[in-house]
């Protein structure tokens, strides 16, 4: 494997132990993170020059904290949704605030309402509040099937048409488009047409 390659695989590893370090407060998850991420990844492991350790540091902070131009600039409310497999919820916007919940459903739906910094305070389908790291939210749309009966995905908006899947309330995916009562909507490789009414996340925030 070429050695940039290498590089690239190390510093996106030391780059996620730092957030891990700074997400958790555990220091030693990131005073590892040198060494480890280059052992992982095949290369030798060494001491390096506190200038390039330091501006490691720097390019993590630049690539993990620093929001978009496009979410410094959207008005709230807002729909997002978690772009991470974990995602901490805390009580305020920043680290060393306790972390109120833990959310493990990257494609989840949030209403974004308002804006700090690095940090954006989201509403859930559930209706619970809290801060998250804005780098760890997407702005692509999904929405989750709500109410207490299973919903139907059709090929066509139009009256009559087939229903091609079911999705049980909790299901979430990618949405599309939305005209009158209906949204496009998508679970992996199964999508079609479902009514506006019965997702959250669909419509205005």
């Amino acid at each position: 494997m070429p050695g940039h390659e290498y590089a690239g695989r190390a510093i996106e590893a030391f780059c996620g132990r730092f957030h891990l370090a700074i997400e958790l407060g555990v220091g030693s998850a990131f005073g590892q993170a040198a060494d480890t991420s280059l052992e992982r990844h095949g290369a030798s492991t060494y001491d390096p020059p506190i200038v390039t350790v330091r501006f490691l540091i720097l390019l993590c902070i630049a690539f993990v904290y620093a929001p978009s131009v496009e979410a410094q600039d959207r008005e709230v409310p807002y729909w997002a949704t978690i772009r991470a497999s974990e995602l901490n919820m805390r009580v305020g916007p920043s680290a060393d605030y306790k972390i109120d919940w833990v959310y493990r459903r990257p494609g989840l739906p949030v209403k974004v309402i308002r804006i700090m910094e690095g940090w954006r305070l989201i509403e859930d389908p559930d209706g619970t509040r809290g801060w998250v790291v804005a780098r760890l939210l997407s702005p692509d749309r999904g929405a989750i099937v709500v109410g207490d009966d299973i919903a139907d995905i059709l090929e066509s908006p139009e009256g009559g048409t087939l229903v091609k899947w079911r999705v049980e309330p909790g299901v979430i995916g990618l949405l599309g488009d939305c005209e009158d009562d209906w949204c496009e909507f998508a679970v992996g490789e199964h999508g079609g047409f479902i009514r506006k009414d019965s997702l959250w996340g669909a419509g205005e925030p």
